[in-house]
């Protein structure tokens, strides 16, 4: 007899209302797969994209016509119930985290290649670990595409303390950069609305505004290291004045049309950036366990913290991704597992 489990499911293109609780079977590991029994997942601005099927030219790795994940849900911690043949990094029994190519995770259980799990230490709680996969992991490798902590935009010159501008710091990816940055020993810049300044500021940032009230234009030419944009929205040349020669801007943010998304900005970018001194990088962040094991490390240190909006239990996980859907959320949300 089929074992079966509970999930929240969409097979249609569509807003969190459309969200059911259903019945599905329990998945059974592949070559190279364990199955996990979750524990937490946290939501991820992606899980929206994907939720609505925007920008169409997703469409054809995510589903045509309708979800080809249905289960939302891409960061997730918990125990290896499962182990599939030449599944190797992952252990019966042990509690993991790792990211879902396109979602699962709001279920009781889920398959997941073990190749991108990470093992969590004891003192690290399950919401916490779920929280860093794809949110801290895609601020890790903005700052290393923007050669923060890495290189100096200016030289070598010792002393010299990199400046970096965070543009929208406030979400989840925002709030991991903003830490990281200042824990790679730059002075850090960042825009967020008013009400949320306090929180960036004591996360790490030694100066926060509202762009869309103080712009952007009124900073001087040339004044950061690198300048990091995860709101979009904002013009590449402008976010380009604002580097020094030899600096970078990192793209995070996925804004653009409905139907091509960020592709024009992203081609945008990669012109500006032609015989120029002054980079503009489109990030493409991917799971990296090895990034993943070091975050790990950080958390377990007190070094870093996710910042959780708002923890949910499993049966109000359609509202969890409506209230992301509906934008505005500072840090993360975390949906907690079905058995608890």
């Amino acid at each position: 007899m089929t074992e079966m489990m509970p999930a929240w499911r969409r097979e249609t293109y569509g807003s969190a209302d459309g969200f059911r609780l259903e019945q599905v079977p329990v998945p059974v590991p592949r070559s190279g797969e364990v199955v996990l029994r979750v524990e937490a997942t946290a939501l991820h601005a992606g899980d929206v994209r994907l939720m609505l099927g925007d920008p169409l030219i997703v469409r054809p790795v995510f589903g045509l016509t309708r979800p080809r994940y249905p289960v939302r849900g891409m960061e997730v911690a918990g125990t290896v119930v499962a182990v599939g043949p030449n599944a190797i990094g992952a252990e019966l029994g042990e509690r993991v985290v790792g990211e879902l190519t396109g979602g699962g995770g709001l279920a009781s259980h889920v398959a997941v290649p073990a190749a991108r799990l990470v093992p969590v230490r004891p003192d690290v709680a399950s919401a916490t670990a779920a929280c860093l996969t794809i949110s801290a992991g895609t601020a890790w490798q903005a700052l290393d595409l923007a050669g923060v902590g890495l290189r100096h935009a200016r030289g070598d010159t010792a002393g010299q303390v990199p400046r970096v501008l965070v543009i929208g710091a406030s979400g989840g990816v925002g709030t991991f950069m903003v830490q990281l940055a200042a824990l790679r020993g730059a002075e850090v810049w960042a825009t967020c609305g008013e009400r949320n300044s306090r929180l960036v500021e004591h996360l790490g940032a030694v100066h926060t505004f509202d762009h869309r009230t103080s712009p952007l234009a009124d900073l001087p030419a040339g004044h950061f290291d690198a300048v990091i944009d995860i709101a979009g929205g904002i013009g590449l040349r402008e976010l380009q004045r604002l580097v020094v020669a030899g600096g970078s801007v990192v793209l995070v943010a996925g804004d653009g049309g409905h139907v091509l998304g960020p592709v024009p900005r992203m081609l945008k970018a990669v012109f500006l950036s032609i015989g120029s001194h002054r980079r503009i990088r489109p990030l493409a962040a991917a799971p990296r366990p090895e990034i993943l094991a070091k975050l790990l490390e950080l958390t377990a240190e007190g070094r870093i913290a996710p910042v959780i909006e708002r923890e949910y239990g499993f049966d109000e996980a359609s509202a969890a991704l409506a209230h992301l859907e509906a934008g505005h959320t500072v840090g993360k949300l975390v949906v907690h597992a079905a058995f608890e």
